[in-house]
C-alpha cells in the first residue's frame, strides 16, 4: 500500500517541486541547528579525479554545481529543442505570447535590481539573477489548484520557463565566463563538431554523444566557459528523429528526455537545492534583508517578474501581435505571472556564477528564498481564491 502510495504520488506534477522545497527546508533546518558545521564540512569536501596528467580536483558543493547542473542543462537542452522542433515553439502563433512574456520577464526583474545596487560595481555582477523561473517549482505550484489551471495555461508556463532557461543559457555563456584557455576551447570545439558529424550522419545510439560529450565536459571545465554550457550543446547534436528497420518514430532525444527526467527531478535538483539553499539565520536582522542585494533579488523576482511577463504579454495581445487562449481569463493569466516569480534553483545557480565571497552567496540566498516564497504563495493565492474558471 504504502509503495503503491509513493509510485502515485511520484507520478503528480506537484512532486518534484515539494520534492525540491523539502530539501531547501532541510538545508535551512540543519545549517541552523548544532549540526551546521557538518552540513558545510560535507560541502567543503575535496573531491579529487586524476587520469594520468589529467587532475580535476574540487570541494563537493563545485562537483555539485559543475558536474551535476550540466546533467540538468542537457535536459533542459533536450526540452528547448524538442519544443523548437516539434512542440509549443514550433510557430510563432503557439510561440509568440510566451516569447514576449518571457522577454519582459528577463527584463524588468534585471532592471529592478539594478535599481537597487546601481551604486554599486561590485554588486551589479548579479544583475541575472532575479531574471529565471524554476520550472519543477511553478508547474508543482500550478498542480496544487487542479482545474482552476487548464491545460493551456500549464503549456503557456513551461512554454515562458524553456524560454526563460535559453535566455538564462545565454546570459551565463557571455557574461559569466572566466579568463579564457584557448588550448581548452579548441579541444571543446572539435567535441562539438565530432557530435555534429554524429548527427549528420544519423547516428542514433546515444553512447556516442555521451562519451564525447563526457570529454566535452572536461574541456568546457578547463576552458573558463561555464561547464554546464556543454551539456545543452550535447543536447543540440542528439537527434529528434530516427528510423531503424522496422522500427519507426524511434526518438534518440526523447529518450535520453525520459530517462533523464526522473533522475533530475527527484535527485539532481534536490540536492542542488540542499547544497545551495543553506544560509545561517543566525544573527539576521531586518536590515541585513533589505540591504541592495537581497532586496533587489527578492523585489526583481516577486514585483520585476509579474510586471515584466503581465505586462509584456497583456501589450503583445492588445495589440494583435499574440492571441490569448480562450479557456484562460486575466485572472488565470496574472496568477501565473506571478509564479514564474518563483526563481529558486536557477536563481541560486547564477548566484554561484555571480558572486563567489561567502557574504554575497548569502545575500543571494536570502533574497532568492524570500522572493521565491512571495511569488509562490501570491501566485497561489491568486489561482486559488480569485480566478475562475473561464467558461468555453
Amino acid at each position: 500500500m504504502a509503495a503503491t502510495a509513493l509510485r502515485d504520488f511520484l507520478k503528480t506534477e506537484a512532486a518534484g517541486g515539494i520534492i525540491l522545497l523539502i530539501a531547501a527546508v532541510l538545508a535551512l533546518i540543519l545549517v541552523n541547528s548544532p549540526l551546521g558545521w557538518l552540513y558545510n564540512m560535507l560541502l567543503d569536501t575535496p573531491v579529487e579525479v586524476r587520469i594520468g596528467a589529467l587532475v580535476i580536483a574540487k570541494p563537493l558543493l563545485l562537483w555539485i554545481n559543475d558536474g551535476l547542473m550540466a546533467i540538468f542543462f542537457l535536459l533542459v537542452g533536450l526540452e528547448i529543442k524538442r519544443e523548437i522542433l516539434d512542440g509549443n515553439l514550433s510557430s510563432w502563433a503557439e510561440a509568440s505570447l510566451p516569447v514576449i512574456g518571457a522577454a519582459g520577464g528577463m527584463l524588468a526583474p534585471a532592471l529592478v535590481y539594478v535599481a537597487f545596487n546601481a551604486g554599486d560595481p561590485a554588486t551589479l555582477n548579479g544583475w541575472a539573477i532575479p531574471a529565471a523561473t524554476d520550472i519543477a517549482f511553478a508547474l508543482g505550484i500550478l498542480a496544487l489548484v487542479g482545474a482552476r489551471a487548464p491545460t493551456s495555461l500549464k503549456v503557456f508556463l513551461l512554454a515562458l520557463a524553456i524560454i526563460d532557461d535559453l535566455g538564462a543559457i545565454i546570459i551565463i555563456a557571455l557574461f559569466y565566463t572566466s579568463d579564457l584557455s584557448v588550448v581548452s576551447l579548441g579541444l571543446a570545439a572539435a567535441a562539438i563538431l565530432v557530435l555534429a558529424l554524429f548527427n549528420r550522419l544519423g547516428v542514433t545510439r546515444l553512447t556516442p554523444y555521451l562519451l564525447v560529450g563526457l570529454f566535452l565536459w572536461v574541456c568546457v571545465l578547463k576552458s573558463g566557459v561555464h561547464a554546464t554550457l556543454a551539456g545543452v550543446a550535447i543536447a543540440f547534436a542528439i537527434p529528434l528523429r530516427a528510423s531503424q528497420k522496422g522500427r519507426q518514430d524511434i526518438s534518440p532525444l526523447e529518450q535520453l528526455e525520459h530517462s533523464l527526467h526522473p533522475w533530475v527531478t527527484f535527485g539532481i535538483m534536490p540536492v542542488f537545492a540542499f547544497a545551495n539553499a543553506g544560509v545561517s539565520l543566525a544573527g539576521l536582522s531586518l536590515a541585513d534583508m533589505l540591504a541592495p542585494v537581497p532586496l533587489g533579488i527578492a523585489a526583481g523576482l516577486f514585483v520585476g517578474k509579474q510586471i515584466g511577463v503581465f505586462g509584456f504579454a497583456y501589450g503583445a495581445v492588445k495589440l494583435g501581435i499574440s492571441r490569448l487562449p480562450s479557456d484562460i481569463g486575466w485572472v488565470q493569466f496574472y496568477g501565473v505571472a506571478l509564479l514564474t516569480g518563483v526563481g529558486f534553483t536557477m536563481s541560486l545557480f547564477i548566484g554561484t556564477l555571480a558572486f563567489s565571497t561567502p557574504e554575497h552567496l548569502a545575500d543571494v540566498r536570502i533574497g532568492v528564498l524570500t522572493g521565491s516564497f512571495l511569488s509562490a504563495v501570491a501566485g497561489y493565492a491568486v489561482l486559488r481564491f480569485l480566478a475562475q474558471p473561464k467558461a468555453r
